[in-house]
């Protein structure tokens, strides 16, 4: 017992007070994203009745503009400081999800898509700078690690509750999902007047002298390679995760509540998982646990095509509901991973800069995932899976090569 105790509380990622409120409140948020966000396609599809292919693209929209957007804000973040444009983002999230109710017609779902993926690029460029400087270099793994795990928890939960809410034949269930987004960016608003205002902590990393602005952060080689590699990895893994209940429903008969249950499972093994994986990975290789994840998720995919091709209804959704385990337990070792060595690479005065490229590169596999995935889905169904799981074996073996260029002192995980 004194044994499981000491190993319950070397767990415990030792954060200040206002990281810990950053972080319930990014709780929060994530909350209300997974109450409509998976949900999304399926209202525009079979709710508004728009085709299968715009529907992806409408998501890719988000993605689109939240790249573009994220560029330009990492200069806003060195400048007015995180916390001011967290609050213009969440005024931005607010109201595109406010505006999804009112769509009949595919422009008016690309207008919302356009303000939603506004809000997203500039929501994570000064969320992961407010955390960087609210955290030492030794301990961002494990922030990492609860941001992970406090995203899925929120994404999970919102799924299981937006799946009891949503049902098709009732539009108005999803004005209720929406309405929630809405709440839950304005609450995360309001706790960030309690966040006190961060010291700035110096980084691994050191400045190039002579160079400022984009230039340096683009000349930043091993950096840029990291970034290449996450733009793979989440048009292989997030982004396809999130074509899934669509695929669930039309093609295996899976109900609403199914689906939600399929995300309730992958916040439970990022629940259980993440803090010991985080935990375990000190003193490993970084790149070589990152290139865990896309294997993981190569094997949840090759799942879910089974699941989808040979089972229906509610023997279907135990199927993706383990195949999301997996993926779930694949998600551990990229967050605590990536995070952290992006933080750790940045030079002071322009963090803001970095994690707006890095922020790009998920955007940029959100507009890549969904736009390529969504065509597919709608061709060819199960082409698409076993085709993700062979991108993600090639990535996990870009992650192995990667190694090379990032340097000895970042290489592993801090003890």
């Amino acid at each position: 017992m004194t044994g499981a105790r000491a190993y319950l509380a070397s767990l415990d990622p030792r954060l200040s007070r206002a990281a810990w409120t950053l972080e319930l409140g990014f709780l929060v948020n994530a909350f209300g994203t997974g109450v409509s966000f998976p949900f999304l396609v399926i209202y525009l599809h079979n709710v508004r009745g728009i085709g299968l292919g715009t529907a992806g693209l409408v998501v890719a929209t988000i993605g689109a503009a939240g790249l573009v957007t994220g560029l330009a804000v990492g200069s806003v973040v060195d400048r007015v400081g995180p916390r001011r444009t967290l609050w213009v983002a969440l005024g931005l999230l607010a109201i595109g999800y406010g505006l999804f109710p009112l769509v009949h017609e595919p422009w008016q779902a690309f207008l919302a898509a356009l303000l939603v993926g506004i809000g997203g690029g500039g929501f994570w460029p000064a969320q992961l700078t407010f955390l960087s400087r609210l955290v030492p270099s030794g301990r961002r793994h494990a922030a990492w690690g609860l941001q992970r795990t406090f995203l899925n928890l929120g994404l999970g939960l919102g799924g299981l509750v937006g799946g009891l809410i949503a049902r098709t034949e009732h539009p108005r269930t999803f004005t209720v999902l929406f309405a929630v987004n809405v709440a839950t960016s304005i609450l995360y608003a309001l706790v960030l007047v309690a966040v006190r205002p961060p010291v700035r902590m110096l980084p691994a990393a050191e400045a190039a002298p002579g160079r400022s602005g984009y230039a340096a952060v683009l000349r930043h080689r091993p950096f840029m390679g990291l970034i290449g590699l996450n733009v793979v990895l989440i048009a292989v893994g997030n982004a396809q995760l999130e074509l899934l209940p669509v695929f669930a429903k039309n093609q295996a008969d899976v109900s609403e509540t199914g689906i939600g249950l399929v995300f309730l499972a992958a916040m439970l093994a990022l629940v259980i998982f993440q803090l010991p994986v985080a935990k375990a990975l000190e003193g490993h290789s970084r790149m070589r646990a990152l290139a865990v994840a896309p294997i993981l998720w190569a094997v949840a995919w090759l799942a879910v095509d089974g699941g989808g091709y040979w089972l229906e209804g509610a023997a279907a959704a135990v199927v993706f509901a383990g195949a999301a385990v997996v993926y779930g337990i694949g998600e551990c070792f990229h967050g605590p991973n990536y995070g952290p060595l992006i933080a750790d690479l940045a030079p002071q005065g322009l963090e803001g800069r970095y994690w707006a490229v890095s922020s790009g590169s998920w955007e940029l596999g959100y507009v890549i995932g969904p736009a390529l995935g969504g065509f597919i889905l709608a061709a060819a169904p199960f082409a698409l899976w076993p085709i993700a799981a062979v991108v993600c074996v090639l990535a996990a073996g870009a992650a192995i090569g990667l190694e090379r260029t990032i340097p000895r002192t970042l290489r592993l995980t801090p003890i």
